[in-house]
């Protein structure tokens, strides 16, 4: 199946993402627009919904997930995908495997990884990113009957090019005192295996004091399960109440979830 090529005007998230926030903009938006000419910080960057909806001037784009990272980067160089792109079992396990071995090998920072990395996210069950303890891409094919995949991501570039991109811990993010910061982590659910390293409930409360420590203003969102909703009442955060959707679940539950905006300095 060909790929399509994109529109500069059409620009959105260039992958399916577990937790996507295309549904919260509406509501972040206000908030952004009074700090606007702030950089924008995000920690867990995840597929660029937010920071490709509120275009920043300036934006520090983190993830802890490399072939994620490596995805990003290779968009901001103008990305072409030059593999063949169809939905098929075979070709599935095929490109996973090489995708794999790639990572064994050591190219993981590598075009073709990136391209892989792409073809299986957009084909794999739904859109799900999971490693097993090895390191190794695990997301059985998906069951999709069209996809429509792209081939030229280059209206990408003059954006990103814009942007930091980095790959490590939300602590080790060299922040300015008066960055603008929005997290949205793996929330506090059952599944939040995005990377090889899972996100437990001390990595929760770890964020949130980082948070909570950062002078400028902050905004993040998570799960509204009572731990979360004190964790984030105890440092001081204000707590917004939203019914956001599943947008992905392997029962097919689409029933709103109860999510929280936490905000402070805003």
């Amino acid at each position: 199946m060909k790929g399509k090529s994109i529109k500069g005007k059409e620009l959105g998230p260039p992958l399916k993402w577990a937790g996507g926030k295309r549904w919260l903009i509406a509501y972040l938006k206000p908030y952004w627009e009074r700090h606007h000419h702030r950089r924008l910080v995000e920690p867990f960057c995840g597929a660029l919904a937010v920071s490709l909806a509120l275009m920043p001037e300036r934006a520090l784009l983190n993830d802890v997930n490399p072939h994620l990272v490596n995805f990003l980067k290779h968009l901001q160089s103008g990305l072409r995908i030059t593999i063949p792109l169809e939905n098929k079992k075979e070709l599935y396990y095929a490109y996973r495997e090489r995708f794999n071995l790639f990572l064994r090998q050591g190219k993981e920072a590598s075009p073709e990884a990136a391209m892989l990395f792409y073809y299986l996210n957009r084909t794999g069950y739904n859109g799900l990113c999971r490693f097993n303890r090895k390191g190794e891409f695990n997301v059985p094919f998906g069951r999709y009957k069209k996809i429509n995949y792209v081939e030229d991501f280059s209206p990408y570039a003059a954006v990103l090019k814009k942007w930091t991109l980095l790959c490590g811990d939300f602590e080790k993010i060299p922040l300015h005192p008066e960055d603008f910061i929005y997290a949205d982590p793996p929330y506090d659910v059952e599944f939040r295996q995005y990377a090889q390293t899972g996100f437990e409930w001390e990595d929760q409360v770890r964020l949130a004091r980082w948070l909570a420590r950062h002078p400028g203003p902050v905004l993040a969102s998570n799960q509204a399960t009572d731990r979360i909703v004190k964790l984030y009442r105890e440092l001081g955060f204000m707590i917004k109440f939203l019914n956001g959707p599943r947008m992905i679940s392997c029962t097919g539950d689409r029933t709103p979830a109860r999510e929280i905006l936490a905000l402070k300095g805003i």
